[in-house]
């Protein structure tokens, strides 16, 4: 029998959905769940690509059926479950074998395994995938963290696998250890933030504009053609124009107001602030999915204290419209601009070297944030590799620069009529900070000098320690 050119396990959703993609681009797959029901299933269900599969029962079968030295990837839960399985795998490994965590794992848990397997016969690669069911089954967006020799082996799967952008392959080397999953990790922030702003958009839409939710699919349907043409603006409106065929209302009505997460958001926002980067619209986003996952409070507080305010709106609803796209123009780039800080502050401290403009190319298609903005951003580090800010990218600055006032505005309008907004107002804010010449930091220096001493720097001396001279009983 013909061994296979790759193995993998885990065949849940996104397990399944990649090893499809895996033999529709040519390639034999040796296929392994815990369960064996669950094997019998895919290949069941595997139609015309069934000869390109080999369902395997064991470990050990699994191995003898893959071409030495195997690609193995690991589709199982993040965690604990990928040590065990890396485990019950090694008895039946040989020299040269490479084990690939595709999973959503943390990149400090690739970092160790990385470390611990680097003296061993075998070696780990942990890649980052996005792009949900859809994308592991048609082409995803792949973030890979290997060594140069691991990822030459196994490149031309994963290229032939990944998404492509003009004909170019939406897969990538990040770098070493965890920088795959790190990767992965600040595009899912990304993505909350964006998500958090479409949603705020869509709250002043309907209750500042009086749009119907209708008329709103067609306001993003159309946003979908211009500079906020993206996969979350398009899904957007689709969702819009569905229908529940219980109520006879639109979907959104009769969905419950309290949003899931799976912990990456958080680990951006958490990694964020380890690297001492601020990521404001993360922050928000994952703080209003934890608001509203607490329903019950919120019903009892909003008991307490009603929303009274009076919609503010515009005269002209086509201005107020326009004002929104602008709105979310400006989210959508202070949280890429937020995003590549933290991405390149890793690199800095974990001397991974990312390559910024590649991880810009990449997510152009199959991952959840493509979006058309991610073009000017590969062009910015192309033009200047060493780009201190996405803010300081011409381009991006003339698109900021037109879209600061429709935010500016959009805001003042939701303030003033009780709407929350804190992922555009987060945004809104750590801008105009950065934009700053002198903040008021030099407050919170003399606070801190007051009560602990901590000392200050001066604007017309040189030196670092400094004090106040504070009445007495002030430290």
């Amino acid at each position: 029998m013909t061994q296979a050119d790759i193995g993998l396990i885990g065949l849940g959703v996104m397990g399944a959905n990649l090893a499809l993609n895996i033999a529709d681009n040519g390639y034999k797959v040796a296929v392994f769940n815990r369960t064996a029901a669950k094997t019998d299933a895919f290949m069941e269900n595997a139609a015309h690509l069934k000869d390109k599969f080999i369902a395997c029962y064991s470990l050990e079968e699994l191995t003898a059926a893959i071409k030495a030295p195997r690609p193995i990837i690991m589709m199982v839960q993040a965690g604990e479950a990928v040590d065990q399985q890396i485990a019950a795998l090694k008895p039946f490994l040989s020299e040269g074998d490479i084990l690939i965590d595709a999973g959503n794992s943390s990149f400090h848990d690739s970092n160790r395994r990385y470390r611990e397997l680097a003296d061993t016969p075998f070696t780990f690669v942990g890649m980052g995938v996005s792009g949900g069911a859809e994308g592991a089954r048609h082409g995803p967006s792949i973030m890979v963290g290997a060594s140069p020799e691991a990822y030459a082996r196994i490149e031309d799967i994963l290229k032939a696998i990944s998404a492509k952008h003009n004909g170019e392959p939406c897969c990538a080397l990040m770098g070493p250890e965890g920088a795959g999953h790190f990767v992965k990790t600040l595009h899912n922030g990304i993505e909350y933030a964006d998500m958090q702003m479409i949603a705020e958009v869509h709250e002043i839409l309907s209750k500042s504009l009086g749009l119907s939710i209708q008329e709103q699919a067609a306001v993003f349907h159309k946003w979908n053609e211009g500079p906020l043409a993206s996969y979350l603006i398009e899904i957007t409106a689709n969702v819009m124009d569905v229908v529940d065929e219980e109520s006879g209302k639109p979907i959104l009505e009769v969905i419950l107001d309290t949003a899931g997460q799976k912990g990456t958001g958080r680990w951006s926002a958490v990694e964020a602030h380890v690297l001492g980067v601020p990521a404001t619209g993360i922050d928000a986003a994952v703080a209003a999915r934890c608001i509203s996952a607490n329903r019950a409070l919120r019903q009892e507080i909003a008991e307490l204290y009603p929303n009274n305010e009076v919609p503010q709106t515009w005269a002209d609803k086509q201005a107020g419209i326009d004002a929104c796209e602008r709105a979310l123009i400006a989210g959508k780039i202070a949280a890429y601009a937020e995003g590549f800080d933290v991405l390149a502050a890793g690199s800095r401290d974990y001397d991974w070297n990312l390559p910024l403009g590649d991880i810009a190319r990449i997510w152009r298609q199959g991952c959840i944030i493509r979006s058309r903005f991610l073009d000017e951003i590969a062009q910015a580090y192309d033009e200047k590799p060493e780009l201190k800010s996405l803010y300081l990218a011409p381009t991006i600055a003339d698109r900021m620069k037109d879209a600061v006032p429709g935010l500016r505005e959009t805001l003042a309008k939701a303030i003033l009529s009780g709407i929350p907004m804190p992922a555009l107002s987060a945004a809104m804010g750590s801008f105009d900070l950065s934009r700053q010449k002198r903040t008021s930091a030099y407050v919170i220096q003399g606070q801190r000098d007051f009560f602990g001493q901590h000392g200050f720097e001066r604007t017309d001396k040189e030196g670092k320690d400094f004090h106040g001279p504070w009445p007495a009983g002030g430290a």
